[in-house]
């Protein structure tokens, strides 16, 4: 990777270009290059990597992206490491960024769910902004146990609305995590349902612990594209009860 640079003003302005078909093929590389500045306080140069990569990794048809935001400790990596690989992590691990990925069905075809697991830190405003231009799809969780944790998504939200501009047919879900720590409640569900409301997207309360709701966010975020048909079952393969269904169908029973 090459990175000229330049002065201007005192300001060192770091402009990336990606030199290999791989580089070119996995965008998120620029992130280090964003890392990088953000930490050391360096002036990037960010509309013109932006367009730097419109000319030299073309969109990806078949990548669908959700974005997952929130403050630091709300759960978002628990809830994404319990979605795609069923586990659950008692200790708190830090994030800068993650990406996972999974085969879903997209207009009757096969496709990629690349779910992006961004910072809580604050320290990184041109790695969010990167990721609300890349995404499709956002899932904004707050954790019920605090209501600073709510407070903290509304300029992320409000970010949102500034680079997407109309964001009617963009799906965002709105979500308390940690529901199973009643004890501990500092957010009501009607406070939830009411900033959904107001900001006119979805709403739903999960439990990476507990694994409560957890499928069924990701698939009612799903539910939510209206652009075209996304769906976390794969055309072609019958779930588990689908089959079983079938195999019982027309057996007699003894009671």
């Amino acid at each position: 990777m090459l990175l000229p640079y330049r002065a201007n003003k005192g300001n060192v302005i770091i402009r990336e270009t990606c030199k290999s078909d791989w580089q070119r093929s996995h965008w998120p590389l620029s992130l280090l290059t964003l890392v990088l500045c953000e930490t050391f306080h360096i002036k990037a140069e960010f509309v013109p990597i932006q367009v730097i990569l419109s000319d030299t990794m073309p969109e990806q048809s078949n990548d669908y992206r959700v974005v997952v935001f929130g403050a630091g400790g709300v759960g978002k990596s628990s809830l994404v490491l319990r979605f795609v690989k069923g586990t659950f992590r008692e200790s708190y691990i830090p994030t800068i960024e993650d990406t996972y990925r999974q085969v879903i069905s997209c207009d009757k075809s096969i496709c990629t769910l690349q779910i992006t697991d961004t910072t809580g830190s604050h320290q990184f405003p041109a790695m969010q902004r990167l990721s609300i231009t890349k995404g499709h799809a956002f899932i904004l969780v707050y954790s019920i146990t605090s209501k600073q944790s709510l407070e903290e998504l509304k300029p992320i939200f409000e970010q949102i609305c500034l680079i997407k501009g109309d964001i009617e047919n963009i799906p965002i879900m709105l979500v308390g995590n940690k529901n199973d720590e009643v004890n501990a409640l500092e957010v009501e569900s009607s406070d939830g349902e009411a900033l959904a409301r107001r900001w006119k997207c979805a709403f739903m309360e999960t439990s990476a612990k507990t694994n409560h709701n957890v499928k069924e966010l990701f698939q009612e975020l799903l539910n939510l594209e209206k652009r075209r048909t996304v769906s976390l079952q794969i055309d072609g393969k019958k779930s588990k009860q689908q089959k079983r269904a079938e195999k019982l169908k027309g057996k007699c029973v003894v009671m």
